[in-house]
């Protein structure tokens, strides 16, 4: 007897499927917890401001505002039908037609880690060091502009994308070398300002001019929310810095 036709299902446990479902609502809250007093502690910021962040980033991940569209001149392939002496021929054309891209800004991915790097720049944390972690910021924020825009690719019918481990690695070495040519007084802060603004202005701001022209219908910065590069810099950054530099 042959093979043909034969199919082999491992066997599925119920029991099995519902200790992983329980597992996985157990450890998530735990996860979420650790990570926020951890980024709590990084930033200097409330716990509990942390943890509504999170959630509010999580939820915000499903909203995006509209702030435009950009529209570009594309060429269209068109056909006239053409008859005469009672034969009806189809002759191919050029045409120009608009195509608009819509530009949307996430909530969860763009807004938020905005407001909490304004929130930052203005945080007494900032101010020991005066002058001196404001100039830090501009240098992380420009060599992560710098880095993040050379790396990242603007796709045809997608948007802009940017290698993951690109702008958390280009904040952190930034960070450090600022670091040792002047020790600062709040390197974390200085880390978490700088990625985020850096990926934003390098990856999404300073690529919208190439946008128009991808046939892509939408486009949002911050992309799909907490999964985007803006808020996995800000967070990823955080907690390198935090573990290289304490």
């Amino acid at each position: 007897m042959g093979y043909e036709g034969r199919r082999v299902f491992r066997p599925v446990s119920v029991l099995y499927l519902l200790l992983l479902l329980f597992a996985f609502i157990l450890l998530l809250p735990m996860i979420f917890l650790f990570l926020g007093r951890l980024l709590a502690s990084a930033l200097g910021l409330p716990p509990w401001w942390v943890g509504v962040f999170l959630l509010l980033s999580l939820v915000g991940s499903f909203v995006n505002v509209p702030v435009g569209t950009l529209k570009s001149r594309v060429p269209i392939l068109t056909v006239k039908e053409v008859s005469a002496f009672g034969v009806t021929w189809q002759v191919p054309g050029v045409g120009v037609g608009v195509e608009k891209t819509h530009v949307l800004v996430n909530v969860g991915g763009a807004v938020l880690p905005v407001l909490v790097s304004a929130y930052l720049l203005g945080l007494p944390l900032m101010l020991p060091g005066g002058f001196h972690e404001y100039v830090a910021v501009g240098a992380v924020l420009l060599a992560v502009t710098v880095i993040v825009n050379r790396s990242a690719q603007v796709i045809e019918g997608f948007g802009v994308a940017t290698p993951a481990l690109v702008p958390p690695l280009a904040t952190l070495m930034a960070t450090v070398l600022v670091n040792y040519l002047s020790p600062l007084q709040a390197p974390v802060q200085v880390a978490y300002i700088g990625g985020t603004l850096g990926t934003l202005i390098g990856a999404d701001l300073l690529n919208l001019h190439r946008v128009r022209d991808i046939g892509a219908p939408i486009v949002s910065v911050g992309g799909a929310g907490t999964f985007d590069g803006i808020y996995l810099t800000g967070i990823v950054s955080v907690l390198l810095v935090f573990l290289v530099l304490g």
